[in-house]
């Protein structure tokens, strides 16, 4: 190979690679924030338009996102009604439906949201003669129109949960 086709190569290759570097890290932003106005310390990351959030409550180990906020819409994971700081479900299931709407609300005031921003949820439920216990406390959560939700019975939840909650909101701009 001739010496001016190597060198060519080669500031072609380094171009290449400068691009691939370029391109990877304009694209994608990580960074971690503290919310001061939550109780936990919450790590986030944004990609593409896309911002996740990772909850304490629900444990850093679980391979997934508490939520999701893409434009001014927020995807919210299922929920469970468990003792703070412990995956402990409480002996009552009106104690474990207030702790699952209290979780879901402090997910939607980290982003400045409230329970009248949800559009839409989805409630899980192991045992369906729960549920009028489910929603006396679910009723006390909101102070204008309930969201449309769905209310499934379903096969045995994680941890032993009774009852799961996920949802979509949109905050007004």
């Amino acid at each position: 190979m001739k010496k001016g086709t190597r060198t060519t190569l080669i500031v072609i290759g380094v171009i290449a690679l400068v691009f691939i570097f370029f391109a990877f890290f304009t694209e994608t932003e990580i960074r971690i924030e503290v919310n001061t106005n939550s109780k936990e310390a919450t790590p986030e990351y944004s990609t593409e338009g896309t911002t996740y959030f990772k909850s304490e409550l629900a444990g850093q180990d679980l391979p997934f996102s508490d939520a999701a906020l893409v434009g001014n819409t927020l995807y919210i994971s299922g929920k469970g009604g468990v003792l703070p700081g412990t995956r402990t479900v409480p002996e009552d299931p009106k104690e474990e439906a207030r702790l699952l709407m209290e979780d879901f609300k402090t997910t939607l005031e980290r982003l400045e949201m409230t329970m009248d921003d949800l559009v839409y949820v989805t409630v899980y439920c192991t045992d369906l003669s729960l549920y009028s216990d489910f929603n006396e406390v679910y009723r006390s959560y909101f102070s204008k129109d309930f969201p449309p939700r769905a209310f499934v019975g379903s096969r045995p939840l994680l941890f032993g949960l009774r009852f799961e909650m996920q949802g979509i909101a949109v905050k007004d701009l």
